[in-house]
């Protein structure tokens, strides 16, 4: 390819809306333009490097015995209502109508289309194990689409689902796919993390996640590094201790705190500490409303809080709602006196006394409250948000806390879907049985910008060889120097003959812009043919190379050392 031919319109500054660093250099660089807010178009350099993660993810699963399929992106809303989920999956979900007025989505995962396709084709038990995934577009209406492509509205993703006649099958399948994703990852060249997942509205018994590290990433992530457990942060039990307050219960006392809403306003207004007071949280769900108490010093985890319910369509209420319901300010609600509301509370409420709470009353705190004497809870469960620092639920030890991108999921699903949607096979008895389930995601477009955010420079992008869009591109320092441009052409030739994907870069620009292209856009090497050439030598760099090296242009020097250069490349070292 010569870079004259090519459509990779690259910008000196980035957009005003990037928020992070891959969302800067993958525009600046021309492999993305943005449609609307979470959809983006993706450029011939992306489209190179997507195809080359898709290739891989692709060769992984075949490798593991999964079957590629193409599923509707378009689902009807009655294969959702079966399983309960139109509901469950919440706002996010992209609900559309058809002319006749029929309930539609766009699909933000396939696990009741794939389960509907099998039901009535596989019938016995001798037809499992059987793995089918697809790779394509997904919908999810976020509410606040951000760091371009690793929140996005339209992304693409692979989602496997195996289907299987015994738990024992099913974790065979499982840890199939986790060696596969192991693989994908290390492959594309990340460093990465399997960790303890929550499963969320896809449901299941256990899942896991691969999460790629990076500082913006939006998974917290926590390790034990004394026994190696790890889990991100929505999955990990808290095990600590609760320390007991023995203090005698005062006097329950309504406090006039004008315009103090916040935990930190509270105390600071109340001279108190944050972990004397409780945090009342209101949530609507298919029930109506739920309470969370948890303590002021500690972060709510609200899928925790939805499984303790059985309720994935929970939400914060919103102000409008707490107040047309409860004649209260949002920032006043609290757990003393309310009704019909189901509350929910922490473990950790047990063991406080003389906290202090909403007043259900604006502008008003309660001070003192005691559980039992004036306030109670429905039931009792862990809230918390696990942080570093806090024991680990194996050793004890203190979990380390980092953060990351997720890359990819797995689940257990069990019989979820093949229960509600009647999907079954018959068993070597002749009896009907639901199918064990798996399911299995990767998220194709967004390890394109994890993998910019591990790695990159303050010059551009550092792809690692295996999803550049090209591996080396040729710089003609001088296209108008017939001897550089005749040696180019060359070394293009025989580089293309030897397999090695090269991008000449032949246009009538300045040497400074050609090199300023390559770097931004990241290509593992460089070739500059220029003045050196005079001397017998070319210039080959590596993108994470601080200099150059001068090869001389003799016989098959420069192929050779090229070859041998990439075999060796590792981005994530400064050489």
């Amino acid at each position: 390819m010569r870079f004259s031919q090519l459509y990779a319109p690259t910008l000196k500054e980035a957009p005003s809306d990037a928020e992070v660093i891959s969302h800067a250099l993958l525009y600046r660089a021309g492999f993305i333009r943005k449609v609307a807010a979470g959809v983006y178009s993706y450029l011939p350099l992306a489209k190179r490097t997507l195809s080359k993660i898709e290739k891989i993810v692709r060769e992984e699963m075949n490798a593991i015995g999964a079957q590629e399929v193409s599923m509707p992106i378009i689902q009807p809303a009655e294969l959702w209502k079966i399983t309960g989920r139109w509901e469950d999956y919440g706002p996010e979900m992209m609900k559309l109508r058809d002319r006749h007025d029929r309930e539609f989505t766009l699909g933000p995962t396939h696990e009741e289309v794939f389960t509907q396709v099998v039901k009535d084709e596989l019938r016995s038990y001798k037809q499992l194990p059987v793995f089918l995934y697809q790779i394509g577009s997904k919908y999810r209406d976020e509410i606040r689409p951000r760091f371009g492509l690793l929140r996005a509205r339209e992304f693409i993703m692979k989602d496997g689902y195996s289907f299987h006649d015994s738990q024992e099958s099913l974790n065979e399948a499982y840890e199939a796919c986790r060696r596969a994703y192991s693989k994908i990852t290390e492959r594309i060249g990340l460093e990465y993390a399997i960790t303890e997942a929550a499963s969320g509205a896809i449901g299941g018994s256990e899942s896991h996640e691969f999460v790629s590290f990076a500082p913006v990433g939006e998974t917290n992530l926590l390790k034990c590094e004394r026994c190696g457990y790890s889990s991100n942060d929505e999955q990990a039990p808290y095990k600590g201790e609760y320390t007991k307050n023995d203090d005698i219960e005062k006097p329950l006392n309504l406090v006039h705190t004008p315009n103090v809403k916040t935990v930190e306003q509270v105390a600071n207004f109340l001279n108190v500490k944050p972990s004397q007071i409780v945090k009342s949280l209101l949530f609507v769900g298919r029930n109506g409303f739920v309470m969370a108490l948890i303590q002021g010093d500690r972060e709510l985890n609200v899928e925790k809080l939805k499984v303790h319910v059985n309720d994935q369509s929970l939400r914060l209420a919103e102000p409008n709602e707490v107040f047309e319901t409860f004649n209260v300010p949002i920032g006043f609600i609290g757990p003393v006196g309310i009704k019909d509301v189901r509350v929910i509370a922490d473990h950790g409420i047990k063991y406080m006394k003389n906290v202090v709470v909403g007043g259900m009353k604006q502008d008003y705190h309660y001070v003192n409250a005691n559980l039992s004497r004036d306030f109670s809870a429905d039931s009792y469960t862990d809230l918390r948000v696990v942080q570093a620092g806090d024991p680990c639920p194996n050793c004890g030890a203190p979990l380390i806390g980092s953060k990351g991108i997720e890359l990819g999921h797995v689940f257990k699903l069990g019989t979820k879907y093949s229960k509600s949607m009647s999907a079954m096979y018959m068993d070597q008895n002749g009896d009907l049985k639901p199918f064990i389930m798996g399911c299995y995601g990767w998220g194709v477009s967004r390890t394109m910008a994890a993998v910019v955010e591990q790695l990159h420079d303050e010059d551009g992008i550092i792809w690692p060889r295996s999803i550049s869009p090209f591996e080396v591109i040729i710089t003609v320092v001088s296209i108008q120097d017939q001897n550089q441009k005749i040696l180019a052409e060359r070394i293009y030739k025989d580089l293309t003959e030897k397999g090695v994907e090269v991008l000449l870069d032949d246009r009538e620009l300045s040497p400074g812009m050609k090199f300023k292209d390559a770097d931004l856009i990241g290509f593992p090497l460089r070739i500059t043919v220029g003045k050196t050439l005079t001397e017998g030598f070319v210039e080959l760099k590596l993108r994470n190379q601080i200099k150059p090296q001068k090869i001389r242009v003799e016989g098959n020097d420069v192929v050779s050392k090229t070859i041998e250069m990439l075999n060796n490349y590792n981005p994530h070292k400064k050489v």
